[in-house]
């Protein structure tokens, strides 16, 4: 099962914000996430709302990662 924890990348380091207490040997991906990302909060989503929508929007994440979906953003 795959596990999300936030951290801070600082002098080379990553620094996690929480410790997952069912984690003890894990493999990582880490995702920089860009200044100014999109804030759900500030437009009403909720912890509980967005994880929702992202598990229903999940169905379509391996077509969006596509290649050939990149010339869709130039739109």
């Amino acid at each position: 099962m795959l596990k999300t924890v936030e951290g801070v990348f600082k002098n080379g380091k990553v620094e996690l914000l929480e410790i997952p207490d069912d984690v003890e040997d894990a493999k990582v991906i880490v995702t920089f996430v860009p200044q100014g990302a999109v804030d759900l909060r500030s437009r009403g989503v909720d912890e509980d709302q967005a994880l929702e929508l992202r598990a229903r929007l999940k169905a379509f994440a391996e077509d969006w990662d596509r290649p050939e979906m990149d010339a869709y953003d130039a739109l």
